[in-house]
């Protein structure tokens, strides 16, 4: 009975060993650097990297459109101003009931020369 328990417990040491072999390989294929996840992780920090850079860029183009946009804003609302200005005194001018013949036609004054 001894000996069928030794004969079991080698099996099972056996196996075990096995076992843990089989684990290892698996272990270094599955952190190697080029295909395993090592190598996914390194390739996702670099993108990782360049899509920081790539972001920052991206705010400071924003930020000058930013500025650019709200320049150009403050200068179409002073312009608008003009244009209410002068629209307002425009009412301010008679206004002509029906042109005749004579104020159609344009007048041409001569200057003496000298």
């Amino acid at each position: 009975m001894d000996m069928i328990a030794d004969i079991l417990l080698v099996a099972g040491a056996l196996g075990a060993g096995f076992y843990c072999f089989i684990l290892a390989r698996r272990l270094t294929k599955f952190t190697d650097l080029e295909n395993g996840v090592g190598g996914a992780v390194a390739v996702l920090s670099a993108q990782v990297d360049d899509l920081t850079k790539t972001l920052d860029v991206a705010r400071g183009s924003a930020g000058e459109s930013s500025r650019s946009l709200q320049e150009l804003t403050e200068r179409a609302e002073d312009v608008a101003r003009r244009l209410e200005l002068l629209v307002a005194s425009m009412h301010d001018l008679p206004q002509n009931s029906a042109p005749t013949k004579e104020s159609a036609e344009p007048v041409f004054v001569r200057h003496p020369r000298n």
